[in-house]
């Protein structure tokens, strides 16, 4: 039961600690890349009606938000899990690709960002956290 408890608890926390990663990158990456002029993307609105004015750079930072939420959010949550750690981040991974595929739905995007975004930004960055936590983890012992 407490290895329950604690494998609940590692993906509560991956999730929220993950999503919050990736709205702070969001919300912040256009101070980085400027949204193109005359879009507005602080309202899903105005962000569907100024996809098309996007070129390559401004999916740079929803990319890494994508990623690097899922990264975190799958480390996180592999240090806290008591067992099957991997398959815990991999289910973060799970969780944030089916987050990844409603938005792929909602907002109009480039084609070949949503394929890369749904391929390389949620499994491969969990799978990496896994290892990265794994490797760490080993070296502490």
């Amino acid at each position: 039961m407490k290895n329950l408890l604690r494998n609940i608890l590692a993906i509560v926390l991956g999730v929220v600690i993950g999503g919050y990663i990736n709205m702070q990158i969001i919300i912040h990456g256009t101070s980085i890349i400027p949204a193109p002029a005359g879009a507005d993307v602080t309202t899903t609105e105005g962000l569907k009606a100024a996809l098309h004015l996007f070129t390559p750079i401004n999916y740079i930072m929803p990319f890494l938000a994508h990623a690097l939420g899922t990264f975190v959010g799958a480390f996180i949550a592999y240090l806290i899990a008591a067992k099957n750690k991997m398959r815990i981040a991999l289910t973060i991974g799970a969780i944030f690709l089916v987050g990844g595929i409603m938005s792929v739905i909602e907002l109009p995007a480039a084609i070949w960002f949503s394929v890369l975004d749904l391929v390389a930004a949620y499994f491969p960055f969990a799978f990496i956290a896994a290892k990265l936590g794994g490797f760490i983890q080993r070296n502490e012992s």
